[in-house]
């Protein structure tokens, strides 16, 4: 692929709320044991998160995933993976995964799957050597939470304009939002799998301190920091921040785009 145009090495970090996308900084890394997160009061965790014991099986039934429009603030944790951390580099960042219990048809151990393959992926954040990524379970030390979250659950642990649609980042908590997962938008032009990949890869980039980013051209590879759910603006759907083996970016900014209608939850 011939894509003729500047790379950028590190992208800006924007300060504040952006459409979309929750508010983002630079990364710090902290070990914060496992009452980390609950400074942020508005989200109850309850105690600690419940272990999802739900076996992870390497072709899962098909299942229709469900939830409400606002859960319960309340988590299934994903169990720590074996083996060593993906990436061959750089610093490590440790995560964990949380479900809000009330998704059904998606245990937090195929999602927490799903994850690990994308960060772990060639195309993906390790492929630079700077980061590696090991997930933990319950009362691990971690670096920052992936939640999978419900429409409304998603506005009180984004704090930014609340939409009911988006995924974001905010501090230490990356949120993907369930709907998104479930149905991925219409305008993407790939399939669910791609778009799956994005959310991940575009969210956990901002933990990583990478802000918003254009498209650099018409029929150009979007870049993974641009905000490729509200929309493509000529260029071509992309979920990984590497392309060709080479780090991928756009020019720094957002554009001007409305959000959808808040979701109302799936039966």
């Amino acid at each position: 692929m011939s894509l003729g145009l500047p790379r950028v090495i590190a992208a800006v970090v924007a300060v504040g709320v952006l459409a979309g996308c929750g508010s983002f900084r630079a990364p710090q890394v902290h070990g914060t044991g496992a009452g980390g997160d609950r400074q942020q009061a508005t989200v109850d965790e309850d105690t600690e998160p419940a272990p999802d014991t739900a076996p992870v099986r390497s072709k899962p039934a098909a299942a229709r995933i469900t939830y409400p429009a606002d859960g319960s603030r309340r988590w299934l944790a994903a169990a720590g993976q074996t083996g060593p951390a993906s990436g061959q580099g750089g610093t490590l960042l440790r995560y964990r995964v949380l479900v809000e219990r009330d998704i059904k048809g998606l245990p937090a151990a195929t999602f927490a799957t799903a994850v690990a393959a994308t960060l772990g992926a060639d195309d993906g954040w390790t492929a630079g050597g700077q980061w590696r990524f090991k997930r933990v379970g319950p009362g691990q030390a971690y670096d920052f939470t992936l939640y999978l979250a419900t429409p409304d659950t998603r506005d009180e642990l984004c704090r930014d304009v609340p939409d009911g649609y988006t995924s974001c980042r905010s501090g230490d908590k990356v949120v993907l939002n369930v709907a998104r997962w479930v149905e991925g938008v219409p305008s993407y032009g790939k399939n669910l799998a791609s778009y799956r990949r994005y959310m991940v890869n575009h969210e956990v980039g901002h933990r990583l301190g990478h802000g918003h980013e254009l498209c650099p051209g018409p029929g150009e590879p979007a870049p993974v920091m641009q905000q490729q759910t509200l929309g493509l603006h000529g260029c071509q759907p992309n979920d990984a921040p590497y392309v060709d083996g080479e780090s991928y970016h756009g020019p720094s900014g957002a554009y001007p785009d409305g959000t959808p209608e808040r979701e109302k939850g799936r039966k």
